[in-house]
């Protein structure tokens, strides 16, 4: 029952993901490279970047508290109090970061700009992004506790890429200039937030307390590790987009955008699913359920593997035919796919792994090994980009995250006796892996957009016959067995 739920809204999830990515997809790809100047294509990356690497700072790790705590009250009274403390927490580190950034505005400005002058009269933009991102995601934590997942998804995939389609096409219109254009964004960034903040509210509104929570203290060292676990865990999201125009041009940050772009849609099963897996393997675990949690995490890693096998091999069996599709100069990232991709495709073969660290007594973990990755994936871009630009930058990425998750699913195994694969992994992976050589050397002799849906329409049907015979996952045979029930 438990993982139908997760299955039934994260099918909900992965499709407004989906669109979103669909959306995303034409800004990224067609968009942003045609209305935009790569210079302010990279710097609207750059921008995004150093707000994402400032978020969790800023957040001060509420958001994870809220999803590893709020099971574990049973009044409401104690909810009410919890939830309160969870509102202003943030602001115990936004305001002094803000009153910081305002008195040292210029030298910060100053030292961000050095390579690329333009990026001076934006820097403002990073701290605004930032404080509305932290709490966007505070009250979509707030949603996700009440197993409710899909609105905020919604906002968080679908409403900001449409806002960014529209504020793209207003540029073409010449109805705004480029820089207007970042202040727009900026804007859309908060109206998220209160929208989303809305929406939480009439989820569940609590009588506001000035009581602090009875475990406080476990509240405030839980969050101070996660807010240092957090930002190392961005730090090897964004360093790349962050370190690229410290040593290069900033145009080039928009060419790697374009590839990891691409490359991204790997994990976007992964990030449907959990955002409703987090609070159910928090609460399996808060009540001492580790068959359930067994259960999540094998289950997970099985369809996730699944689904995001198939998008892997979408993107790499039609690249070289996506590529002709985009201006020239984007086109040099076909490593930082696979190099990303790959990355993005270990991460979802671990399933809940991450869910059940962080929300588990062995969350103290996560520090360490967030720190070493972020280290060592610094000392690798500093090398790595000098000799191998863009390239560089994928393949530090792709290092460091093949050895820490490695570390993790052996920590795991060695607390709770867990592992992700099943007796069906290894089948999937054969399917993979054939699925690559059958269809990957050769191409149909058409325009490019026919080739890919041709192609891509037989490659689809293969996997999926071979998957349902193969009764790969049990999830997505029910689903298929519905169908044809319905059909049929």
């Amino acid at each position: 029952m438990i993982m139908g739920i997760v299955f039934k809204q994260s099918i909900k999830n992965t499709f407004t993901i989906y669109l979103a990515f669909a959306i995303g997809g034409t800004n990224a790809l067609f968009l942003y490279t045609s209305f935009l100047t790569e210079e302010y294509y990279g710097l609207v990356t750059y921008l995004l970047s150093c707000a994402n690497l400032l978020m969790p700072l800023t957040a001060f790790g509420v958001h994870y508290s809220l999803l590893k705590f709020y099971s574990s009250y049973t009044e409401k009274a104690e909810k009410d109090r919890f939830l309160s403390f969870a509102l202003f927490l943030p602001l115990l580190i936004a305001i002094p970061l803000g009153m910081l950034g305002n008195l040292f505005y210029e030298s910060i400005a100053t030292f961000l700009s050095l390579k690329n002058p333009i990026v001076k009269q934006y820097t403002f933009v990073i701290y605004l992004v930032a404080l509305a991102t932290a709490y966007f995601e505070v009250f979509h934590a707030w949603a996700k506790v009440q197993l409710q997942s899909v609105y905020g998804t919604v906002l968080r995939e679908l409403f900001s890429r449409v806002s960014v389609l529209f504020l793209l096409i207003f540029v073409a219109l010449n109805w705004i200039s480029a820089g207007d254009f970042i202040y727009y964004l900026t804007g859309m960034y908060f109206v998220r937030t209160l929208l989303m903040a809305w929406y939480a509210f009439r989820l569940y509104r609590p009588k506001f307390s000035l009581r602090l929570p009875h475990n406080t203290r476990d509240i405030l060292r839980f969050s101070l590790y996660i807010i240092l676990a957090g930002s190392a865990g961005s730090i090897l999201i964004d360093i790349d987009k962050f370190m690229i125009p410290q040593k290069e041009a900033i145009a080039n940050a928009a060419y790697y955008a374009v590839a990891v772009y691409i490359a991204t849609l790997v994990e976007t099963p992964g990030r449907a699913m959990s955002q409703i897996l987090q609070p159910l393997v928090a609460k399996a675990l808060n009540e001492n359920r580790l068959e359930e949690v067994q259960n999540l995490y094998q289950r997970s890693s099985l369809n996730l593997l699944w689904i995001s096998g198939l998008v892997f091999l979408g993107i790499h069996l039609n690249l070289n035919q996506l590529y002709t599709l985009i201006p020239q100069k984007y086109s040099g990232g076909a490593w930082v796919v696979l190099l990303v991709s790959l990355a993005k495709l270990y991460n979802m073969f671990l399933g809940a792994n991450g869910a059940i660290i962080s929300n588990s007594k062995y969350y103290k973990i996560l520090l360490p090994y967030g720190l070493a990755m972020a280290i060592s994936v610094y000392f690798l871009n500093d090398i790595l980009i000098d000799k191998m630009s863009i390239n560089g930058a994928a393949l530090s990425t792709f290092l460091v995250v093949f050895v820490a998750n490695s570390l993790k699913m052996y920590y795991v195994h060695r607390k709770f006796q867990m592992l992700p694969s099943t007796s069906k992994t290894g089948a999937l992976l054969m399917l993979l892996i054939a699925c690559y050589f059958l269809f990957s050397f050769w191409d149909f002799p058409f325009h490019p957009l026919l080739n890919i849906f041709c192609k891509s329409s037989l490659f689809l049907v293969f996997y999926l016959v071979i998957s349902w015979k193969l009764k790969i996952s049990e999830e997505v045979n029910a689903v298929f067995d519905r169908l044809a029930r319905k059909f049929y």
